[in-house]
């Protein structure tokens, strides 16, 4: 029996690793094909679990020739676009680099699979930061509410996100794009809540003297990474091409109120104080998804509450500070 072939881009990435992880352990049916930069800087601790299970790629995706190399050679019947530089804060520092590798690896992918002429079921990782500071008036967010992106990273994503619409009527690519709002990902250690929890577990091993933290008034509505992981893959075998999907949590909290959870959870007391390097020229403070139009068309519901996320979070980065 002839295997399906699902190929994911930056799989070496915090989100492309944990998707190779999901899918051997729950669609093993699938054979999976991953793309990794020949320069990449991702660990290859991020794959450790699923390597042996992956057919790697090296290609980089700014590269159009090696790009068709790869799909010809692949024959993907889904993929999931998840590679970008994905640092909002970073963004602001290397905005050149963050616009050109995002934008162009999106359209040398769909432009070498019009080429390639295979005709593969498509995510198209787009992110919240497309909408912007958004009006409270449009709170909840719909997948309506107008793009209004205010840094570089959203800026870039909001193109893909546009291109996934462009091509999808120009030459009917089926395209399906996902609006994730904030997820916890231990092995993204840009994102708040895993720096956050770094400094908690480099403090407790005492290699650290305070915890170090920007702006803490943003709300956020936050979704488990195996719980993201699943509606990914759900996104692909049930929502429609050429549509738009958030995709979120159920439990919304300020960055505040998360770092009392965390020092509620630590094993000693967690000083800490704001650092203004930590404070973007721009932020989004008010992130709180509608995801009717997702989980009417899935039945997906997230299945990880705040609680066991932080202790999932927690116990990486511990494990990571002080390894067995």
């Amino acid at each position: 029996m002839i295997k399906k072939k699902v190929l994911i881009t930056g799989i070496t990435g915090s989100c492309g690793s944990y998707l190779a992880d999901y899918i051997v352990k729950y669609h093993p049916e699938f054979e999976i094909h991953g793309i990794s930069r020949w320069h990449s800087t991702s660990t290859p601790r991020n794959l450790s679990q699923s390597f042996k299970n992956v057919k790697m790629h090296e290609c980089d995706l700014n590269d159009f020739s090696s790009t068709l190399r790869v799909l010809k050679t692949a024959q993907p019947d889904f993929i999931f676009h998840v590679a970008s530089h994905a640092n909002v804060r970073a963004s602001f520092i290397n905005p050149i680099a963050v616009l050109q590798n995002n934008i162009m690896c999106t359209a040398n992918l769909f432009e070498a699979l019009r080429l390639a002429e295979i005709d593969p079921r498509i995510q198209l990782c787009s992110t919240s930061e497309v909408y912007g500071q958004v009006d409270p008036k449009n709170v909840p967010i719909r997948e309506d509410c107008p793009m209004n992106p205010v840094s570089p990273y959203a800026v870039s994503k909001t193109t893909q996100d546009l291109l996934g619409n462009a091509y999808f009527k120009a030459y009917g690519m089926k395209i399906v794009r996902t609006r994730m709002f904030t997820y916890m990902n231990p092995r993204r250690e840009d994102l708040f809540m895993t720096s956050f929890s770094m400094q908690v577990a480099r403090i407790e091993a005492g290699i650290q003297k305070e915890l170090l933290h920007g702006n803490l008034d943003s709300v956020r509505t936050v979704i488990d990474i195996r719980d993201a992981m699943e509606a990914y893959w759900m996104s692909l075998q049930k929502c429609r091409p050429g549509e738009a999907y958030n995709i979120g949590g159920t439990t919304s909290i300020t960055v505040g109120d998360f770092l009392e959870t965390l020092k509620q959870h630590a094993t000693c007391p967690i000083p800490s104080r704001l650092d203004p390097e930590l404070l973007r020229p721009t932020d989004v403070t008010l992130q709180i998804p509608d995801t009717t139009k997702f989980t009417s068309e899935t039945g997906w519901k997230p299945q990880h509450s705040l609680e066991d996320s932080t202790d999932f979070l927690l116990r990486y980065c511990r494990e990571r500070v002080n390894p067995l």
